[in-house]
């Protein structure tokens, strides 16, 4: 399709209006960080770095870093045990209500978190809590784990319908076990995959919030929580500032990475 000159600036301004709708606070987020005024005057009066130590130095919020990278690996082990083997079901066998099970595994991601995060809740009170296990870092594992399958099992989904079966085929009729088909044949052509769905998972676990809050007990305060808790008290505005920024970068890295990789950075690995 042929645009003339003034589509062409009109879409471009339209993209750079949108880019800068979602990156400008962003990019405020990281200046308040190192802004030397408390009450963040802009612009900003000097440029320092005590945010940082402080922030280095406060014991909740190292806590909450802790728990959740635990939270985020967990679920992320979880989702890629049951997305890989809810993909390979649904790419290599048929069977009735298969699109179905697809349907069910992809849904948890489209709800509103509030909705699952309710639904979750009501679970575990009544199926968890007659058995003595309340809330805690295990219901925000298992919690974060059902929307972390999703990223999972489309890239595995995908990678199998794109690499087929021939080279399976050929691995049996050379004599090869299923053990080291998989092994050997299958498992490196979804490497890639698996490390791109599961740098995605993280990164949706690390910073999610909405579902945290309903299935979260005291003893289990991630990142965004802690931030959430801390962000009206003045004291603490500038370590919080620290901290969201620290979460945008950590945020950014898994999913760069998992970009180039599904994008065919094969050479990365």
């Amino acid at each position: 399709m042929t645009l003339s000159p003034a589509a062409r600036i009109a879409l471009r301004a339209v993209m750079a209006l949108g880019l800068a709708v979602i990156y400008v606070p962003l990019l405020v987020v990281l200046v308040n960080s190192v802004n030397a005024d408390r009450a963040f005057g802009w612009p900003p009066s000097g440029v320092t770095g005590r945010w940082w130590s402080r922030a280095l130095d406060n014991e909740g919020a190292r806590t909450a870093v802790l728990s959740s990278l635990k939270a985020g690996l967990g679920a992320t082990a979880i989702a890629l045990l049951l997305g890989t083997m809810a993909a390979f079901a649904v790419a290599r066998y048929r069977f009735f209500g298969r699109e179905a099970v697809s349907l069910a595994v992809v849904l948890p991601i489209a709800l509103p978190g509030i909705v699952t995060g309710i639904a979750l809740s009501n679970a575990f009170q009544v199926v968890l809590k007659p058995l003595g296990i309340g809330l805690g870092l295990f219901t925000v594992i298992v919690g974060h784990a059902t929307f972390c399958v999703v990223t999972i099992f489309n890239n595995v989904l995908a990678r199998l319908r794109r690499t087929g079966t021939r080279l399976e085929e050929a691995s049996a009729d050379l004599g090869a076990d299923p053990f080291r088909t998989f092994w050997h044949v299958t498992l490196p052509g979804l490497r890639s995959a698996l490390l791109a769905g599961g740098l995605l998972s993280f990164a949706l676990s690390f910073d999610e919030i909405i579902v945290t809050t309903f299935t979260a007990g005291p003893g289990a305060r991630t990142l965004p929580i802690w931030i959430f808790d801390n962000l009206f008290r003045p004291n603490q505005a500038p370590v919080v500032n620290v901290v969201a920024a620290a979460l945008i970068v950590l945020s950014v890295v898994p999913v760069y990475l998992a970009q180039r990789l599904s994008s065919g950075g094969r050479s990365m690995l």
